[in-house]
């Protein structure tokens, strides 16, 4: 049962891409492979999705011609050049190390990226540890912590690439202020409707060294930028308790970058 498990493992780590794969096959020729057919297009998706799985390894340029080289192996069923019931083990090791160094290296980056919007005007450190900037003031309500709020956002990384964004989607988010990420709960609490903030959120306000690959890196400081649309309160809470036969509650949706 355990080599199921290890197999996997090394399946994943192993098919980096598909076009990857493609390309070493077609090192005699020296041309990588046209993508024409709807079929080259889902081969290639395919290989996006494998790449986007393994990210935690942070692999080198020799690594990755490594992992080629046992893809091309395992596909044209060559000698391993290793044993695998050896060092199949070893994959999870391995992608926790490299995913601890990865997370380091975020957490360090995210220094100078929060000193740099502390010094912002207007911007204000919360104790916390995330920074706070209003960039447009609001007039309406202010929502507390159990209440469901609407909002349009934006999710960017420190380098700028933006992860998610309801704005793009052309669609607000509605979700309860206590079911999202820290910074997120507080941030938002700070608002009135009507208003937008930037707020920058280092991992121990988001999502902690273990990030949510392969979209947020472990360690990883966010910066949201957010405009309150509305506010709705929470019902109240009824001393009688509900029938035994009553329904559970749907999970209210909240944005994809800030669970």
């Amino acid at each position: 049962m355990k080599n199921l498990r290890i197999g996997a493992q090394l399946a994943l780590a192993a098919a980096l891409t598909f076009g990857s794969l493609v390309a070493g096959c077609n090192r005699i020729s020296g041309a990588a492979p046209e993508i024409k057919s709807e079929d080259d297009k889902t081969v290639y998706a395919l290989g996006l999705l494998l790449g986007r799985n393994v990210a935690t390894f942070n692999l080198t340029p020799r690594e990755l011609e490594i992992v080629k080289t046992g893809l091309s192996d395992a596909v044209t069923k060559k000698k391993p050049l290793v044993e695998i019931d050896k060092y199949g083990p070893q994959v999870d090791a391995l992608a926790r190390k490299r995913g601890n160094e990865k997370a380091e290296q975020e957490k360090a980056k995210a220094k100078d990226l929060v000193a740099a919007a502390e010094k912002e005007p207007g911007a204000v450190k919360t104790p916390s540890g995330f920074v706070f900037k209003s960039t447009r003031a609001g007039t309406g309500a202010q929502p507390e912590a159990a209440d469901r709020v609407k909002v349009h956002y934006e999710g960017r990384l420190s380098d700028g690439t933006v992860f998610d964004s309801s704005i793009k989607r052309g669609e607000p988010a509605v979700f309860p202020l206590n079911g999202v990420i820290k910074c997120w709960t507080e941030g938002v609490a700070r608002m009135k409707v009507g208003e937008k903030a930037t707020l920058t959120c280092p991992s121990d306000v988001a999502y902690g060294d273990q990030g949510r690959p392969p979209t947020i890196p472990g360690g990883a400081t966010l910066i949201f930028d957010v405009e309150l649309l509305d506010v709705m309160k929470a019902p109240p809470v009824s001393d009688t308790p509900p029938p035994a036969a009553a329904p559970s509650p749907h999970a209210a949706p909240s944005p994809h970058g800030a669970h």
